[in-house]
């Protein structure tokens, strides 16, 4: 809790634009729009991001005037109790993140630093993969040539939304050239196979040693994904799957029926910080693996998720997250991170 005399919240919002389109099955992003909260109290100030994605978030409301009205109702609650309104909140995990995001930094005293970390203090990096957007072939193979030349050895690929076979000769291109130990592939589908022809794509894929896959197919078929987690040759990793799956209760019941080797963890589409908490936990219990990655926030949302990665993997992190969107757009706002080789840095 902290305390209410003088604090105040102001919403505004911006439109980012990315340096190049960035394709996934679900269609290709041109642009983002993010609302950014401030909360002032004296002479402290915090700023979260609050980025819903338009037909993946399950806080999508119908227009942004609706979307900034409900994000309004959230922080006149806040400044009148001095407390995060976060049971009521599970239902919008984008506004939930912003404000806890705004909140760390007030109470850190409007430092970046809103956790005290290694990486926050710049003492360590956090190893990430390399993203290699959708595009045709040419493309693909010349933007996983440019990631390697960079120092990255853990590569994530966008598939589903070109010709398979293509996709499928990209693959056995790069092995080619690389054994798993020189590049590590991971590949997410984002919901593009179906039932019908995941498991033998997922066959056609093994053979060239692939880390993972994300969310074969779409949401909300329990059934065939509880078959495909359970008899891919490749280990299965859910992102999408858990969008809208809000309480402990729901979450426990959608790990023990469909039992992934991995999660994926978006705050911003998974429960803020605190949701996210809640999946690691069961997900731990269960002796399944996770990550977390960014959903297209600008810096000041990529920092707060960089931060709170380092908080709950660290120190130390061995595993490649998913934070190396900072550079997707052409009017980001400024902020003190930088990729240096495979890893992200908050540099002073």
């Amino acid at each position: 809790m902290i305390t209410t005399s003088a604090l105040t919240a102001r919403i505004t919002e911006r439109t980012l634009h990315f340096k190049q389109p960035a394709g996934t099955s679900r269609g290709v992003y041109l642009t983002r729009t993010s609302f950014f909260v401030e909360l002032t109290q004296g002479c402290a100030r915090g700023v979260g991001e609050c980025a819903p994605l338009p037909d993946l978030s399950c806080d999508v409301l119908s227009g942004t005037q609706q979307y900034r009205a409900k994000l309004q109702y959230f922080c006149d609650m806040l400044c009148s109790t001095g407390c995060l309104p976060t049971e009521l909140m599970r239902n919008y995990p984008s506004m939930l993140f912003g404000l806890e995001t705004a909140m760390l930094q007030l109470r850190a005293g409007g430092s970046h630093v809103l956790l005290d970390t290694p990486f926050a203090r710049g003492e360590e990096g956090i190893p990430i993969n390399g993203l290699v957007w959708m595009g045709t072939l040419e493309q693909m193979m010349a933007r996983l040539e440019e990631k390697l030349s960079q120092g990255f050895h853990c590569i994530k690929l966008k598939i589903g939304a070109i010709d398979f076979e293509k996709e499928l000769e990209l693959i056995k291109r790069i092995r080619r050239q690389y054994t798993e130990q020189q590049v590590e592939l991971r590949v997410d589908a984002n919901g593009g196979f179906t039932p019908a022809n995941a498991m033998q794509r997922l066959e056609m894929l093994a053979p060239y040693k692939i880390h993972s896959i994300e969310q074969p197919i779409k949401q909300h078929q329990w059934n065939e994904m509880a078959q495909i987690c359970q008899h891919s040759p490749i280990p299965v990793a859910l992102d999408e799957e858990l969008i809208g799956v809000n309480t402990l209760a729901d979450k426990q019941r959608l790990l023990q029926t469909l039992h992934p080797q991995y999660i994926v963890l978006k705050p911003s589409l998974h429960g803020g910080m605190q949701g996210c908490d809640e999946w690691i936990r069961l997900a731990t219990q269960l002796n399944i693996g996770s990550w977390i990655t960014s959903a297209l926030e600008s810096n000041v949302g990529l920092n707060a998720i960089a931060q709170y990665c380092a908080h709950v993997y660290g120190p130390h992190i061995a595993m490649p997250q998913g934070l190396g969107t900072g550079m997707l757009f052409t009017d980001n706002v400024p902020m003190s991170l930088q990729i240096k080789g495979e890893k992200l840095w908050c540099t002073k």
